[in-house]
């Protein structure tokens, strides 16, 4: 009990100093909780519109998949016949034929597209009696001719649509034009998909390219009979075809979580990811505030001793207050991180992805887990303080308060740390001598391990050197003031070193990312200057298909040289060794070798275009043993097969087309049926002399009428990718703000009980004559070197890990390194006004102080 309350006591006591650490503990909590809350959520969303859209049995074709996007326009189909056969079995109560397809573009009468911008599909079907699952009739009524269409609510609403206004739906087999006759609402959540609604012989002929055909077939079951029963009748009744798919409305609804459930995956852990790193810059912040509070309380912990307390005692006594922390920081933490994952879902809503708070979930293990994480990493960061405390003799209570440096603990320590951060330069030294991208990522991840644990055990030698570097340049033109900053912050060269590693954290992930992603731009660049020799290509920005129709139009524009089109077919390739792989193949025009230059090993890269020969990438041909000359059999996907002989082996020295298979578009027309050949995915484009900027704009002007495409020059290109990369940079300098918020925190935290410890030592500089104002610049300047020396070992740091990296992009063909200066030194100098921002509170209340009370203060 006397623990107990001792512990209590000092908590409450120093709840100002404990009041930033425990801010470190929620931040961190927080995002753990909301990340958690909010990808629940999203399940949720999903699980709950994906259950009320599949009917109780589904029958689709075989090779349909939940988020198939048909290379050829047209989704698999099965035929119309089949719906009478399964209406014939046992405990089907309704069967009807659905057509859906989401290989469509909705434009308004402005030509504006009506799709969502977040990557949420547009999908056009037809209207049917299973739809009503999901959806309600709220104005007008269904489709019941080709000039009518019905459009979902939430589209409606963000696009301004009313009934009677006019849209066109672009799909493969052309366009169709209908008014507006009906607005459906969904009954449950939509994440931003844009749904509209044709006549099913409409949709029919206008998604599937045959009046005699539906997408999937929709049972329901008859009362009594369950969804695996009849699942069971039907398979029957279809003689147990291999050529469909049948599943109960369970079945196709995991179908479609499991086609959600990577991306969704992917995104909870990278920000439970940037939520550890949160983590680990805190318990630095926890660390230093336990280890002050420690030094400042040497004599009351040795009175302690001295009366009988042991060491255990004391020891449990940190520890307890640790455990107070952590509860306070981690209950708070969790209900700032529902509140977090509320603002991401409003934040999705703002970009088009509707996420609603009805169905926001908190599954129990969300708290569980924050309060488990928040309370251990809390006392864990606080046992190294705690077992300091416990060695704290009776005899301190005669000494001021301090515990002198252990010397023998300091060289043990940097001696380890040289040793770490060896280890992790040889390991980044060998991830740049690697041959092979996966065994250099090994050696990366191991060496930026070993760096980043080095730095932090050797931060103290480190700032002993740093320090005083920085101060020489900085320092010195503030006369004795800049000294004192410079000793007080050399005073204690393991605060020093801890305050300054949680800064290095995040900024050496800042200039570690600005690295990789700048010479990915930089490279790429110098790809497409090399490689490219097209003046235009033209592609959508989700990966579309170009439609016939848009083709067309591209075709018939003046003042163009050539225009290849360029196709990706999936095929079973057969090498000479007998082994079987899986692989796409480019099916384009002889002039594609003109637009993207390559650099053929052997062989001449034009006769791959040549009757029944194709091209194969360096990798390939290593791996079966593949020469210039050998007979490789084909078996295109949804053809037949084919003999091949290979005519070229290109390089795989690229970030353009690396591993890529080339062959005429008329060779895979002999073996691919029209109806199962895919669009074009690109459309190359060469102008003719001196008629570049009037073929850009007859293009530009030609491809107006489909808003899903884009004509880009190369510098377009080039801009395009540049922004891409820009903006998932910035999600993660984003995300990465979190940590560099909590180790600001730590600074704060730092000065904050610096400058009570140096109480006595502040009121005797005050009486002597020293200015509030100096006094305050000092602090200020003393927080500057600290934040500068995290900036300099992180920048360091980091640019180290990402030039490593770079190494691993260049056996990937992305081969130039390119430093961003700007950035760097941006990021640099914006550290110094960190440490300005941090000292304000701490300067302002030293500057406060009444000189004979700090005096009088018992050291």
């Amino acid at each position: 009990m006397t623990v107990w309350k001792t512990s209590m006591r000092n908590f409450f006591a120093h709840k100002g100093r404990m009041a930033l650490s425990a801010v470190a503990v929620l931040l961190s909590v927080a995002f753990v909780c909301g990340t958690l809350v909010f990808t629940d959520t999203m399940n949720t969303t999903f699980d709950k519109l994906f259950a009320a859209t599949s009917a109780d049995v589904t029958v689709s074709p075989k090779k349909a998949e939940a988020d198939d996007l048909p290379e050829n326009g047209r989704p698999e189909s099965l035929p119309a016949s089949l719906l009478a056969r399964v209406e014939k079995a046992e405990g089907v109560k309704t069967a009807e034929g659905g057509v859906s397809s989401a290989a469509v573009t909705v434009v308004d009468s402005h030509n504006e597209n009506m799709g969502s911008e977040t990557g949420a599909p547009t999908i056009a079907g037809n209207w049917t009696q299973n739809d009503l699952r999901s959806m309600e009739i709220t104005s007008g009524h269904a489709p019941r001719g080709p000039t009518e269409i019905m459009v979902d609510a939430d589209t409606a609403e963000k696009h301004h649509l009313e009934i009677g206004d006019e849209l066109r739906t672009i799909a493969a087999t052309g366009d169709i034009k209908a008014k507006i006759t009906g607005i459906a609402a969904f009954k449950v959540t939509n994440p931003g998909a844009a749904v509209v609604y044709l006549d099913t012989a409409t949709a029919q002929r206008a998604l599937l390219g045959a009046p005699d055909a539906f997408s999937h077939l929709s049972l329901t079951a008859e009362p009594g009979v369950s969804d695996a029963r009849l699942k069971q009748n039907v398979v029957r009744a279809l003689d147990g075809s291999a050529a469909y798919k049948v599943q109960t409305q369970a079945e196709a609804a995991d179908a479609n979580k499991d086609s959600m459930g990577s991306f969704l995956d992917v995104m909870k852990y990278a920000m439970l990811g940037f939520a550890g790193i949160a983590f680990l810059v805190g318990i630095f912040l926890i660390v230093n505030t336990f280890s002050m509070l420690v030094a400042q309380r040497t004599r009351e912990i040795g009175l302690m001793r001295a009366i009988g307390s042991s060491r255990k005692q004391v020891n449990r006594s940190v520890l307890l207050e640790a455990v107070l922390l952590g509860i306070v920081g981690s209950v708070l933490g969790v209900g700032a991180g529902i509140g977090i994952a509320v603002g991401l879902m409003k934040a999705m809503g703002a970009i088009g992805m509707e996420l609603s708070t009805e169905d926001l979930t908190i599954a129990w293990t969300t708290p569980v887990t924050g309060l488990a994480l928040g309370i251990v990493v809390t006392v864990l960061a606080a046992y190294i303080p705690a077992r300091r405390a416990g060695k704290v003799s009776p005899m301190a209570a005669l000494r001021d308060a301090g515990t002198p440096a252990d010397a023998k603990s300091g060289w043990v320590r940097a001696g380890l740390g040289l040793v770490l951060t060896g280890a992790g330069a040889a390991a980044l030294w060998s991830t740049t001598q690697a041959d092979q991208a996966s065994d250099g990522s090994a050696f990366l991840g191991l060496g930026v391990l070993l760096t980043l644990v080095g730095f932090i055990v050797i931060g103290p030698l480190l700032a002993g050197v740093v320090v005083r570097a920085l101060s020489a340049v900085l320092l010195r033109f503030f006369g004795p003031v800049g000294r004192l900053a410079e000793r007080n912050a050399l005073r204690n060269p393991r605060r020093t070193g801890a305050t300054g590693a949680a800064l290095m954290i995040g900024l050496a992930l800042v200039a570690c990312l600005s690295v990789v992603g700048s010479s990915m731009v930089a490279s790429a660049t110098d790809e497409l200057d090399k490689s490219v020799g097209a003046d235009f290509i033209v592609q959508s920005a989700n990966g579309q298909p170009i439609v016939p129709q848009a083709a067309e139009a591209l075709a018939a524009v003046p003042g163009i040289d050539h225009l290849t089109h360029y196709k990706a077919l999936g095929a079973k390739l057969t090498a000479p060794d007998g082994t079987t792989t899986d692989e796409r193949v480019t099916a384009a025009d002889p002039t594609y070798a003109q637009d993207v230059r390559r650099e053929v090993l052997s062989g001449v890269l034009d006769k791959a275009y040549g009757k029944d020969a194709m091209s194969v990438g360096e990798g390939y041909a290593t791996a079966h043993h593949v020469k210039v000359g050998d007979t490789v059999t084909v078996a295109f996907e949804g053809g037949g097969k084919a003999e091949l002989k290979i005519a070229a082996i290109t390089s795989d020295d690229t970030a353009l087309d690396q591993g890529a298979m080339y062959l005429n578009t008329s060779t895979a027309q002999r073996y691919v049926p029209a109806d199962r050949m895919p669009q074009n995915m690109m459309v190359f484009a060469k102008a003719k002399d001196g008629e570049e900027d009037a073929a850009y704009a007859a293009l530009k002007s030609a491809i107006a009428k489909y808003p899903q495409y884009k004509v880009q020059n190369q510098a377009d290109f080039k801009e395009t990718l540049k922004d891409q990369i820009g903006q998932l940079l910035n999600v993660v300098y984003g995300l990465l703000a979190l940590a560099i918020i909590v180790a600001v925190l730590g600074v704060v935290n730092t000065l904050a009980l610096s400058v009570v410890e140096r109480t006595r030592e502040i009121g005797l500089m005050r009486a002597i004559g020293l200015s509030r104002r100096q006094l305050r610049r000092m602090i200020r300047l003393e927080s500057v070197v600290i934040a500068l020396f995290g900036a300099l070992l992180g920048l360091g740091l980091g640019m180290g890990w990402g030039t490593s990296a770079q190494k691993l992009l260049a056996l990937e063909g992305l081969g130039v390194l390119e430093i961003p200066w700007p950035t760097i030194i941006a990021v640099f100098v914006a550290s110094a006004f960190v440490g300005l921002f941090a000292a304000l509170v701490p300067a302002f209340r030293a500057g406060r102080m009444n000189v004979l009370n700090a005096i009088a203060t018992d050291g």
